[in-house]
Parts: structure tokens; C-alpha cells; sequence
């Protein structure tokens, strides 16, 4: 392995261009992945935190007994989908109708009389707000005689949940077609560092090298060239994402793990297509 190290290194030592090139071009594939990367994480924070705002709103008949709503909230906080139920007076709704729309004041008078119900507001737990789920909940809702209405948005729940497919089967289709062009681009790259040094191969296979004694120092040249570009793309990426927060929009910057993904991605990429080309070379020989 010692020797396979310092093989490699030496090969970066005699061709620095055409490794730098390999790399760069390493660097400039896995950049367009990960900015797709970096744009599908941000797309799913913000379909995240539309979808924390569904929840279930059943508003009370005038008159509704305070022991009745209470049994109501308690088994609707029991339901295994129900993260919280909480019950909003007549004057807590109309004190956040005024403060959350302060333009339509005149609609809610001066205070003397309030027409605004009170309600039941059903807050769904994490990773359970389906259409199903939410339908589940607002009919179990429904079925209490004292429910005068039960509201949810429906078609907005039905769109932002068919925008989460769609977002979620794009991410998965352009994600995997930028991979493999990547990978392409990677594999060809790597293959011309090696195409290059045929001669070196040939002759360690006349003084009686075995493949594998061969093919190793190439493997570790690969790994650290792909690592460099995905040092590289991450680099760019980060740039990138500074730009993009500071003069346009408000960005997160992807997960640690994510970030670390890149750089073993090339990695991977570069043994893959070192192994591909060495193969291919010993073949010939």
C-alpha cells in the first residue's frame, strides 16, 4: 500500500496539468450537482414550513358548553395523527384576527360586538400531514353536534401536497440525470489522465506486475482527484450560495452531511473510473 501511495503521488508530482484538469473537470460536474443539491434542500424547507402551517380549524355553535368543548379537545389531542387540539375564545380570535390583519379592521368593529366563533384548532405531528390525514381528522371533527363548521383548505392542501410529489419525483429525476452526466464527464476525464500513461502500464506488465499491483497506485490517483474536485465543487457551491444570500434571496446553506457526500461522491467517482480505464488498458496490453 506504501507503494501504491507513493506511486500515486508521484504521477500528481509528473503530470500536475493534466491531473489539475482531471480534477477541475471533476470539480465543474459534481458543481452542477450540488447546486441542484443545494436548490432542492431549500425548495424542501419552504414546502416544510407551508406544510407545519396545515392544521384543522372546527368552529363551535354560539352557546357551546365549556364541559362539551373540553371532551371534544381532549379525544381529539388523542388521536394518534393530533399533535395539539387547542380552543381559541370568541375575544383570543378576534384579538389575532385585529393583529394579524390590521387592514381589515372596520370588519371587526370597535369591540361591543364580536363576529367571529370560537374554535377547536387541531395541529397535525410531523410527517403525518397527508390529505387522508387531514380529511380523517376534520370528519371525526365534524361529527360533533355543537360543530357548526369544519375548515382545513382543502384545494390549498390538495395543491401543496401535489407540489410536494412533484418537487420530490423532479428531485429524484434531474438529481439522478445530473449524476450520471457527472459521472460521465468524471469517467472521461480520469480515463485521458490514464490513457496517458499507457506506456507506464505496458512496461510494468513486461517485467511481470500483477493486476492488482498495477492497478492500485491508479485507484488511489483516482480517489484523490475526485476528492479534490468535490473540494472543488464545494468550494464553487459555497460561493455560490454566499452570492445568492447576499444580493437575491434568503438561502440555507445544505447539511454538514450532505457537503461531506460531495467529496466522497468524487471520490467514488474517481476510483469507479480509474478502475474502468485501468481495466480497459490491461486488456489491451
Amino acid at each position: 500500500m506504501r507503494h501504491a501511495l507513493r506511486e500515486a503521488g508521484a504521477a500528481f508530482r509528473r503530470a500536475p496539468v493534466l491531473t489539475g484538469l482531471s480534477a477541475t473537470m471533476v470539480g465543474l460536474a459534481l458543481f452542477v450537482v450540488s447546486l441542484f443539491a443545494l436548490a432542492a434542500f431549500n425548495l424542501r424547507i419552504e414546502l416544510q414550513a407551508v406544510e407545519e402551517r396545515v392544521q384543522v380549524l372546527a368552529y363551535l355553535e354560539d352557546g357551546t358548553r365549556l364541559e362539551e368543548m373540553a371532551i371534544a379537545r381532549q379525544e381529539l389531542a388523542g388521536l394518534p395523527e393530533v399533535a395539539e387540539a387547542q380552543y381559541v375564545t370568541k375575544d383570543e380570535a378576534l384579538d389575532r384576527a385585529r393583529r394579524e390583519f390590521p387592514e381589515f379592521g372596520e370588519l371587526f368593529g370597535d369591540g361591543e360586538v364580536n363576529p367571529l366563533p370560537a374554535s377547536l384548532e387541531v395541529r397535525l405531528r410531523d410527517g403525518l400531514r397527508s390529505e387522508e390525514t387531514v380529511a380523517r381528522v376534520a370528519r371525526v371533527a365534524q361529527d360533533y353536534p355543537f360543530v357548526e363548521d369544519v375548515v382545513y383548505g382543502r384545494e390549498w392542501v390538495d395543491k401543496l401536497f401535489t407540489l410536494r410529489r412533484m418537487a420530490a419525483v423532479s428531485t429524484a429525476v434531474l438529481g439522478g440525470a445530473f449524476a450520471t452526466v457527472a459521472a460521465l464527464i468524471i469517467g472521461t476525464a480520469l480515463r485521458i489522465a490514464i490513457f496517458a500513461r499507457k506506456d507506464e502500464i505496458y512496461i510494468m506488465r513486461l517485467v511481470g506486475a500483477r493486476n492488482g499491483f498495477i492497478r492500485r497506485p491508479f485507484l488511489i490517483e483516482g480517489a484523490m482527484a475526485g476528492m479534490i474536485g468535490g473540494g472543488l465543487a464545494l468550494l464553487l457551491t459555497w460561493g455560490m450560495f454566499r452570492l445568492v444570500d447576499a444580493y437575491l434571496f434568503q438561502v440555507s446553506w445544505m447539511p454538514s452531511a450532505w457537503a461531506a457526500m460531495v467529496v466522497v461522491t468524487g471520490a467514488i467517482f474517481g476510483v469507479l473510473s480509474s478502475a474502468i480505464a485501468v481495466r480497459r488498458h490491461l486488456n489491451e496490453v
